[in-house]
């Protein structure tokens, strides 16, 4: 989290992060919860930076239970919303990466199917690290690497935008090495998604120009 995360928070103008859990028993009530903040703070669920998002995961633990099973589409629905929002401006100002890291195999397939079609035509891609030696083969297929990943429904996705990367590949590699992997396709996606959209980028001045301008 923290080699990727690094590499990340480069392209990141104010350097906050949301943060985000899944599959636990979270405080006061402990109900199973796959979409909650580290920080328990659902209306500012940001960390300053990727140590910040390191210290709330460390804070948040002893206070949750961890809990099956492993539902990730709450979590990928929860930031196409924003990046949903983020169309309507027509620009080349924000794009999303949701990194998610599971030790678990995914139960809610169907549903992460569907709502990765529904993200393809966002401006966001979704990173995968499966950590631990679970049977992680349902990963390869949300890749779309080996060949185009379709909704139950049978939409196919408008552009591949998920990559998936087995951690253990990478037990005795260097952080830059995972961090490379990790974060291959992305370039490509971002150009990819404003190409379709005939977004062209700002440059340094005029988007400097509209962040001091802007309200």
């Amino acid at each position: 989290m923290v080699a990727v995360g690094r590499v990340c928070q480069g392209h990141d103008s104010d350097k906050m992060f949301p943060a985000f859990g899944f599959g636990a028993r979270i405080p006061p009530d402990y109900k199973v919860s796959h979409d909650f903040a580290i920080n328990f703070n659902e209306d500012n669920p940001e960390c300053a930076g990727i140590q910040g998002v390191v210290e709330a995961y460390q804070n948040c633990l002893p206070k949750l239970q961890l809990y099956g099973p492993t539902n990730i589409a709450p979590i990928i629905q929860k930031v196409a919303k924003s990046a949903s929002e983020e169309t309507h401006t027509m620009e080349a100002t924000q794009y999303f990466i949701l990194l998610i890291l599971t030790d678990g195999v995914i139960t809610d397939m169907a549903d992460t199917r569907e709502a990765i079609v529904h993200a393809s035509h966002l401006p966001m891609s979704v990173i995968i690290v499966g950590v631990g030696n679970a049977d992680f083969s349902d990963m390869q297929m949300l890749d779309g690497d080996d060949g185009i990943l379709r909704s139950p429904k049978g939409e196919p996705v408008l552009r591949d935008i998920v990559q998936f990367v087995p951690f253990r590949n990478f037990k005795h590699a260097s952080p830059a090495a995972l961090a490379k992997s990790v974060l291959a396709e992305v370039p490509n996606q971002v150009v990819d998604y404003y190409n379709g959209k005939g977004i062209k980028p700002k440059c340094m001045s005029e988007y400097e120009s509209s962040r001091t301008l802007g309200p």
